[in-house]
């Protein structure tokens, strides 16, 4: 059952931490979540999961930033999330999404027990302009049924920023 805006609402503070909180971003049954300014570029291709791929940091700047297509760019949201006994979901805006640009390649399914920021896997079909501080994506919360552990892994959890993949530590296991 995905949980509607009003009862997300109620949830603010205990089972859902977001910050900053705006009220104004509670949907139906989602909350709107915001473009932060830096993102990552991969810099050598081809790519190997086996490898630490080496990337550069941008910054966007005020009068934005011209995103070109068949690119891969990293960010992350704005607000800091904790999710407790709820898995979290994550998709682009559809405002968004009818401009070319999607938010998530593959990772919008979240974790219980997740708490950061979340990754926004950027890419787009035809160059467009972006923001920061723009709504460009949504998170709603489906409820869980049985007996279950929240999140921990070392990979991802608590971070504090723009993360690039980190499967290659999987090879060293």
């Amino acid at each position: 059952m995905i949980l509607s805006g009003k009862e997300i609402a109620s949830r603010i503070g205990n089972d859902i931490i977001i910050d900053p909180y705006d009220k104004n971003k509670i949907n139906p049954n989602s909350y709107n979540l915001s473009l932060h300014h830096e993102l990552l570029v991969y810099d050598d291709l081809p790519l190997d999961m086996k490898k630490e791929n080496k990337f550069k940091k941008l910054s966007i700047p005020q009068n934005g930033l011209l995103l070109e297509p068949n690119r891969l760019y990293l960010g992350r949201t704005t607000e800091y999330t904790e999710t407790h006994n709820l898995v979290p979901m994550l998709e682009g805006r559809s405002s968004v999404g009818r401009l070319g640009l999607f938010i998530h390649v593959t990772a919008g399914f979240g974790d219980v027990g997740f708490k950061g920021f979340w990754a926004l896997e950027i890419f787009c079909i035809q160059p467009i302009k972006i923001y920061s501080g723009v709504e460009v994506c949504q998170k709603y919360y489906h409820t869980i049924e049985g007996e279950f552990e929240e999140y921990s892994s070392g990979k991802y959890q608590n971070n504090n920023g723009i993360q690039p993949s980190l499967l290659y530590r999987d090879f060293k296991k």
